[in-house]
């Protein structure tokens, strides 16, 4: 987002609440089960003086074509809808750059990772007043091969298990669908090697998270010094094979000790290279981005994210 943007985001009018300002708010009317939130929301945002144009996505990749032409009409877009949706949407605004307006995050999804590591939470008012006068942060956003990404990409296990959950599970268990997608992968996965090359240094692994922040599945921590606004990877190496392994660094990760394990190698990087069965999927905040072999590094122009102030 340009300097003028920004300033006029946060410039206010005689009621202190910010000038009419133009906002899209494009929203995925299948992201989890708070969709119902929206009118609310919608009306607040009218109150306080926004001008709301309203979008709905048709299908996959729809919020990448929406946020692609939103370049000098609008002010916010805002992008209503889970960690996938806003993805697509990051990555429609690369795209414009220069005349990209600020994202504003209504988390409606299932596991809403963004919002929690921006400190925004799922609360309403909270989600509300961020997206009308929020504070404009600028984020560096990951390239898997073609594809960018917000938070993390994966290889191993949980591409696996992220491979394995439809829309359709998804949509009816809510984060169920991965707790019972890794039950079923427990005992089919093969656990391959993974060679993974930081900044020229290989190492091998059985699964690898490459992370922009610290967040995972939630409020979990895996990577813990990962920073959107940092313009470089810490990349979180699983050294172990096993059913038995993904059990204890399943309940290390819940109980908040993950990094500590000795076969946890938490790495800085810029330029991550990961090699391993052909075809194997990478996921990337939620969904599969790209498959193996797969270059990744940081896209060098940030985005704008409007942060709770």
């Amino acid at each position: 987002m340009s300097q003028s943007a920004a300033t006029a985001l946060a410039m206010p009018d005689a009621d202190g609440d910010p000038a009419a300002r133009r906002m899209l708010l494009v929203f995925n009317p299948t992201a989890g089960r708070r969709i119902g939130r929206l009118d609310a929301i919608l009306m607040a945002l009218r109150t306080r003086g926004w001008d709301v144009t309203l979008q709905e996505t048709t299908g996959p990749a729809d919020a990448t074509r929406i946020a692609r032409g939103v370049g000098g009409k609008f002010d916010v877009l805002a992008v209503a809808g889970g960690d996938g949706t806003l993805n697509e949407a990051a990555n429609g605004l690369v795209h414009v750059m220069e005349r990209a307006p600020a994202m504003a995050v209504l988390p409606f999804g299932t596991a809403n990772v963004l919002a929690h590591e921006i400190g925004l939470g799922t609360d309403e008012a909270r989600v509300t007043a961020a997206a009308a006068a929020g504070r404009p942060t600028q984020i560096f956003l990951g390239q898997a091969n073609d594809r960018r990404f917000l938070l993390m990409a994966g290889v191993g296990f949980d591409a696996a298990v992220v491979a394995g959950v439809g829309a359709k599970l998804k949509r009816r268990l809510g984060k169920g669908a991965y707790v019972w997608r890794m039950l079923v992968e427990l005992f089919s996965y093969s656990f391959p090697a993974f060679k993974v090359t930081v900044d020229g240094t290989s190492y091998v692994c059985a699964s690898a998270i490459v992370a922009k922040g610290h967040f995972y599945g939630g409020r979990f921590v895996c990577a813990p010094e990962a920073r959107l606004t940092d313009p470089d990877f810490q990349v979180c190496l699983f050294m172990s094979a096993g059913r038995w392994a993904v059990v204890r660094y399943a309940v290390a990760l819940g109980l908040g000790c993950l990094h500590k394990l000795s076969d946890i190698r938490l790495l800085r990087g810029r330029d991550i290279r990961i090699e391993g069965p052909v075809g194997a999927p990478v996921q990337g905040d939620g969904d599969i981005i790209a498959y193996l072999p797969a270059a990744m590094s940081i896209v060098p122009t940030p985005i704008s994210v409007l942060y709770p102030s």
